[in-house]
């Protein structure tokens, strides 16, 4: 069997700053084939579940160890209230997805929404959610939530995101994968601290916001977080609502296509474009080993 389970515990091992480190533990004896899935989410979570389930399906037949899905995967931003849809990691969503990935043997990572806190903004009572990036692989059922919400250019999700505090990595076959979500990629620190702490591999689940200039935008920071890092960076992103037609256009953080797959040298060896599609790239923690001998910007954790 190519995945085994070690320990499904979760690990708190380190802490720098105020952040923690929260690692779940998986081995394998090869290396990792990875898929970045772009897709379209709608604004209902069951035809989202159908949708996410069919395209892991098509990854992991093409042979794709670990799954990214987009940032919201479970319900799309521009569909209304996120606490309405919102489930726990042990709601149907979730398990649905773990149990595809238990059956299947691989990992998934998934953006979905789970309910935080209620808060009072501008004489309103909100409940808000954590915005979550699912984790899902034989035995194990965790996520990382966002820590940086986007709150710039107009829009405020912490209005009805609960930030998160604790940075995420996980072991998939040979290599340490760490987590982040699309706004997240605008903050270096954190891209850094988890490769400090062993991370070989960020995944960054995102639904960005088309505009002038943001797809530029993105291409620089993602290759710019695999140099900052020395890490792959696999960025799984929702299609741009309207495609091609629409491209460039001014729009909320609804999507912009261009998933992608930097390696840790800043090259984009993957690259979507504005519509629905799954891409694949071989990940080799040799090469990261390599670039980091070469060079030395990561300083590892004592």
């Amino acid at each position: 069997m190519p995945f085994s389970l070690m320990d499904i515990a979760v690990r708190r091992y380190g802490h720098r700053g105020s952040l923690w480190i929260t690692r779940f533990r998986f081995i394998t004896l090869e290396g990792m084939k990875v898929a970045a899935v772009q897709l379209t989410s709608t604004g209902n979570i069951t035809e989202n579940q159908e949708i996410a389930l069919t395209k892991i399906r098509e990854a992991a037949g093409n042979g794709a160890r670990l799954i990214v899905l987009p940032e919201a995967t479970s319900q799309n931003f521009r569909s209304g209230r996120l606490d309405e849809q919102a489930q726990s990691l042990e709601g149907p969503f979730a398990t649905a997805i773990q149990a595809l990935a238990e059956e299947l043997e691989v990992t998934v990572v998934a953006g979905m929404f789970c309910p935080a806190d209620t808060v009072e903004r501008d004489g309103k009572t909100i409940n808000r959610v954590s915005n979550t990036a699912l984790i899902a692989g034989p035995g194990v059922l965790g996520g990382y939530d966002k820590i940086h919400t986007y709150d710039a250019f107009d829009y405020r999700e912490s209005d009805t995101v609960l930030a998160g505090e604790s940075l995420v990595a996980f072991d998939v076959d040979d290599l340490v994968v760490g987590a982040a979500t699309c706004y997240d990629i605008r903050f270096p620190e954190q891209f850094k601290e988890l490769a400090s702490q062993g991370a070989q591999l960020i995944v960054v689940p995102t639904s960005w916001a088309d505009g002038p200039g943001k797809l530029e935008q993105w291409r620089l920071l993602t290759a710019a977080r695999a140099l900052d890092s020395t890490s792959y960076i696999v960025a799984a992103g929702q299609s741009r609502p309207g495609g091609d037609a629409e491209a460039g256009n001014p729009s909320g953080p609804t999507g912009i296509g261009h998933s992608t797959i930097v390696d840790p040298n800043g090259v984009r060896v993957a690259e979507a474009g504005y519509e629905d599609d799954i891409h694949y790239s071989e990940i080799d923690p040799n090469e990261v080993a390599k670039t980091r001998r070469t060079l030395p910007v990561v300083t590892p954790a004592d």
